[in-house]
């Protein structure tokens, strides 16, 4: 009879832990201090076959002619923005006030939040990779379609998503400032504050430098990992102090009793699978310094032979 009612409340007690779990990050289901559903467990839309984020291979993207400027609207736009600990990374509400269209995009998309993933390693923070290689952070600016009669329930591309990669620099990024500083707010999950006046441009790298970009169809990179985003990863990197950076890893946390410090909360590459990337008129990888100071003697001493 004991056998029979422990049996019966052990049953009754697995609903309720499995409810109780939550997805996290591979560094939060790690700790022993956590019981959540790590990156390899995230069910849902999760488990299919058109996930973000990838790896994204120059040589394998496709020119697309019609991948053209972006219209930034609003984006200059200087507002005190609520800024937030979620749980998982640092959001910002953006309030809908700016959109963006042109890009090759099919509507006019409205932004509604951005948020971060990074490491407290500079070369391990980035979700998308660029020929294998990784950054130290990854910016999400997320935009929501503007609807029109001809979106379906199952449209594929109901959500944009402009990805820069930062990676370390040695000047300090006064655009990022006003968001670097209010982390120092905001260390614990449910917490928010409000920023010092900023704009979406004053995080951007200049506007000549957002033509070169690439596009896939995929998901959101946390559950439930909906297939329905349309990307667009930048190839020029935002460029941040080291101590701008390791910010976000020291100054925020996963849990409420500040134990574990927010940082890689970053999703496994995913499978390209049978999809298509396609770049806009990006000039590619530029070779690196030590080959283009082997070539140009090299060049130099040619067109002395030809004028000869």
């Amino acid at each position: 009879m004991r056998l029979h009612l422990a049996l019966l409340v052990l049953v009754t007690a697995l609903p309720s832990a499995r409810a109780e779990s939550h997805w996290c990050y591979e560094i939060q289901a790690k700790a022993t201090n956590y019981s959540c559903l790590g990156p390899d467990k995230w069910g849902a839309d999760c488990e299919k076959d058109r996930q973000s984020p990838i790896n994204i291979a120059f040589i394998k993207t496709k020119l697309d002619p019609n991948l053209g400027r972006f219209s930034f609207s609003g984006y200059d736009k200087k507002k005190n923005w609520t800024i937030e600990n979620n749980g998982h990374s640092v959001k910002v509400l953006l309030e809908e006030e700016a959109t963006i269209s042109g890009g090759g995009l099919a509507a006019q998309y409205r932004a509604t939040q951005l948020h971060l993933h990074w490491s407290n390693m500079l070369d391990w923070g980035s979700e998308h990779t660029l020929d294998g290689e990784r950054f130290a952070m990854e910016m999400h600016i997320v935009h929501e379609k503007e609807a029109d009669e001809t979106d379906t329930e199952n449209s594929d591309d109901k959500v944009a998503v402009l990805a820069f990669m930062v990676e370390a620099g040695s000047i300090v990024n006064d655009g990022f400032e006003p968001l670097v500083d209010a982390l120092s707010h905001i260390p614990r999950p449910e917490m928010s504050t409000t920023m010092k006046e900023s704009s979406l441009l004053d995080l951007l790298p200049k506007e000549e430098k957002l033509r070169h970009y690439f596009r896939y169809l995929g998901s959101l990179t946390t559950p439930n990992c909906n297939e329905n985003v349309v990307w667009t990863v930048f190839q020029e990197p935002i460029q941040l102090h080291r101590d701008q950076i390791l910010a976000f890893s020291e100054r925020l946390y996963y849990d409420s009793t500040q134990q574990l410090n927010m940082t890689d909360n970053i999703r496994p590459l995913q499978r390209r699978g049978e999809r298509t990337v396609f770049r806009s008129q990006a000039p590619g990888q530029l070779l690196p310094l030590s080959l283009t100071a082997l070539l140009v003697p090299t060049l130099t001493c040619t067109m002395a032979g030809f004028l000869r």
